[in-house]
């Protein structure tokens, strides 16, 4: 697989891995499966994991750990802090501060089972908390050799700015796929390139939606958290399946999956983008590991711009979308 670099200086595979989905959130859980897709990433050459503490609760970060065993210098690792859980699930909420920073890189290292973090985000902007206070903190930890590189997710760009100000930003991971294009018109993507920070695209599919795969609300598990997702039910869904059906059309005359034409879409934004599909299963990797070597011409691209233009898709992202773009 090709190579991207972030920032100043780190270099990964043009696409990550998304983990999230192994320990949460999407329904049925297969471990052992996980695991081996993990490692099926890594012998494809995808070098690049991200994780959480909070997906799991904490459990991710453990199996992340468990499937690099022995490769570690196969891997360039992310995680994040911020989103505060319970041992249960349950959400205490956004915590930025510096003690807290501190305590919860020193547990994430020891769940991975790993000596540094290669990439640690803020996976939530405290606003309680001043960015300066947190990225402070950060910026200690990348000074212990525990962290290498300092990222932020969700975060505005105002805080960019500040955050940057404070310490090197490498990356700056959001949402970004055919179906959320909001970065490209309020100013945040202006501002990592501006400033020279690099961009992670989590759910460059769209949750799914843009394998076309998804139809009715039924066709995800009951314990699916995407069935409490605005874009996935009602009206808003009906809306959503007329756009995904044209960009099956042009899939289907350009010889690709629409899983594939997505990916190959965020990969064609700039060599500062890199996308990190999530997926649980072997199958799955390896139809997005092809879109690697697609082209998309400038006539694909304008019909993909003029069939999913920015502020097309119905419905919020979140349920809550009051911790993004603080």
């Amino acid at each position: 697989m090709r190579t991207r670099t972030l920032g100043p200086g780190l270099t990964v595979s043009a696409q990550g891995l998304g983990c999230m989905g192994m320990s949460e959130f999407y329904g049925p859980l297969d471990e052992s499966e996980s695991v081996a897709t993990i490692q099926r990433a890594l012998d494809l050459g995808i070098s690049f994991l991200d994780t959480a503490d909070m997906y799991g609760p904490f459990t991710n970060e453990q199996l992340v750990g468990r499937a690099i065993a022995g490769r570690r210098d196969e891997v360039v690792l992310a995680t994040k802090f911020g989103n505060e859980r319970t041992p249960d699930g349950k959400p205490i909420g956004i915590n930025g501060r510096p003690e807290y920073v501190r305590r919860a890189c020193d547990a994430s290292l020891e769940r991975l089972g790993v000596d540094h973090i290669d990439l640690y985000y803020q996976h939530r902007v405290d606003p309680e908390t001043p960015i300066e206070e947190t990225v402070g903190a950060m910026a200690e930890l990348v000074a212990a050799g525990k962290v290498h590189h300092l990222g932020l997710s969700e975060a505005a760009p105002e805080t960019i700015r500040r955050a940057h100000a404070t310490h090197p930003i490498t990356a700056l991971q959001t949402e970004w796929s055919l179906w959320t294009r909001d970065l490209e018109i309020d100013g945040v993507l202006d501002t990592v390139r501006e400033l020279g920070i690099g961009f992670v695209a989590y759910s460059p599919l769209g949750r799914g939606f843009l394998s076309g795969s998804i139809r009715t609300i039924d066709d995800l598990a009951n314990d699916d958290f995407r069935r409490r997702n605005p874009r996935f039910s009602g009206e808003n869904l009906e809306k959503n399946l007329r756009l995904i059906e044209r960009v099956r059309e042009i899939a289907v005359e350009t010889g690709v999956s629409p899983t594939q034409l997505a990916l190959a879409w965020v990969l064609s934004q700039g060599d500062d983008v890199v996308p990190i599909p999530g997926t649980k299963r072997r199958s799955y990797l390896e139809e997005n590991i092809a879109a690697d070597d697609i082209r998309l011409t400038a006539a694909e691209l304008d019909r993909l711009d003029e069939a999913f233009p920015p502020g097309a898709t119905a419905g919020d992202r979140y349920p809550d979308m009051s911790s993004v773009h603080r």
